[in-house]
């Protein structure tokens, strides 16, 4: 079946067309919501309730494939947004700019991936998330707008900018681009023309 087959067969409440769908989805989920931050609950607990309520308002849904994933996205993001004030209302430092889990000071990450999400908590919020859809979920342009809350200009616009922002620290601090295991490459994908309208 293709990926719009089981999106409709899961409108009609096939199960298997849901465990279909949640392969597809939901370790991509979890690792979006482990990216921003979720205060005070889980990414597995969000990433939960996020599919409960696709669950419940499937039948309304109107889209491909490729609209799902946007659409449960965005219903992670509303769920996401309300778990960070909640968090805030508590305990206001989990607003803070840091990405959670990132030690902000000098001693070096551990693994690739520390590395990686170090790197990427440099960023601004809508930078670093736009970065993680479109690079780290492979999400196009138009799924991560949705995804977001944003236009896909905005979305090219920030993919760009971060781009050209991690390019520049990597030059300017070459010690950056140094993994646990040796050097790792600076990004190849930062854009050196202006990016495209639309």
């Amino acid at each position: 079946m293709t990926s719009d087959d089981i999106v409709a067969a899961a409108q009609r409440g096939d199960p298997e067309a849901w465990r279909e769908l949640y392969r597809a989805h939901a370790t991509r989920l979890v690792v979006w919501l482990r990216a921003r931050g979720t205060g005070d609950e889980t990414p597995e607990d969000i990433a939960a309730a996020s599919w409960l309520v696709a669950a419940e308002k499937i039948a309304g849904f109107e889209g491909d494939g490729d609209a799902f994933a946007a659409w449960l996205f965005g219903i992670a993001r509303h769920h996401l947004a309300n778990a960070r004030r909640r968090s805030a209302r508590r305990d206001p430092s989990v607003l803070a700019p840091t990405a959670p889990g990132l030690d902000p000071g000098p001693e070096p990450a551990t693994t690739g991936s520390d590395w990686a999400r170090r790197l990427l908590a440099t960023l601004p919020e809508r930078e670093r998330d736009v970065v993680t859809c479109r690079e780290v979920l492979d999400m196009d342009v138009p799924t991560t707008a949705t995804a977001l809350g944003l236009r896909p200009v905005a979305v090219r616009v920030a993919h760009h900018r971060a781009l050209k922002r991690l390019r520049g620290r990597l030059d300017a601090d070459p010690a950056e681009t140094s993994g646990p295991t040796g050097p790792t490459a600076a990004p190849t994908a930062a854009p050196t023309a202006a990016p495209e309208a639309g």
